[in-house]
């Protein structure tokens, strides 16, 4: 997944999250030696599988998986069920989604929540879908970030620049055969942006 995403997915990105506070740690504002440092420890390509053994160039690079924490562990309780012979199920876990077969002869219905900043007690949906036979993921960062200064940060990390992305978008929900497929692809959008991601889209439409 990072390498289908060009590295806008990475899964080295942890020690970044981490030390801007979105980890087990407090809320944190770095300089830009700060970050540069950091950086040098994110790059997935210095990971690899060798006689199924993890390779990394530099020991101290650590492997961050939980971005598609919950769109995998909808695939394990997914596969679960169907191991148990069950065919009409929807998983959800964390706002992450598998659905197969039908409820009482209709397509599973899943509402999209509509993005907002303000904080407010009522939940507005944004669309309410069919999903059949598929996963859905949304990511966004409309709900985990802090302001320091004048400035939003969120949880959602560009792997490229070390720094909280930053552009208008809200959020991002994305639609695939499995929730970890998804998952990966809603935070790499998230990274993205707007502009971004329809260029991403331009190259392998091409392609």
């Amino acid at each position: 997944m990072s390498e289908k995403t060009e590295g806008n997915f990475d899964i080295t990105v942890g020690p970044l999250v981490n030390a801007w506070g979105f980890g087990p740690t407090t809320k944190n504002t770095l300089s830009k030696t700060q970050v540069d440092s950091l950086l040098q420890l994110v790059n997935y390509k210095k990971v690899i599988l060798k006689d199924n053994q993890i390779v990394k160039v530099n020991p101290e690079i650590k492997i961050d998986f939980n971005a598609i924490a919950q769109g995998y562990s909808v695939d394990v309780l997914a596969d679960f069920l169907e191991r148990k012979g069950i065919n009409n199920y929807l998983v959800e876990l964390g706002g992450e989604i598998k659905a197969k077969g039908k409820k009482e002869n209709e397509e599973w219905k899943v509402g999209i929540d509509q993005p907002t900043e303000e904080k407010s007690p009522e939940r507005k949906l944004e669309a309410i879908i069919s999903l059949k036979n598929r996963a859905l993921a949304t990511s966004g960062n409309y709900r985990k970030f802090y302001i320091e200064g004048n400035q939003k940060l969120s949880h959602i990390i560009d792997p490229k620049t070390g720094y909280p992305a930053k552009h208008n978008l809200l959020s991002t929900t994305v639609i695939a055969d499995d929730g970890i497929t998804a998952d990966a692809y809603a935070t790499a959008f998230m990274v993205m942006g707007i502009k971004k991601i329809d260029c991403f889209f331009r190259k392998k439409t091409k392609t």
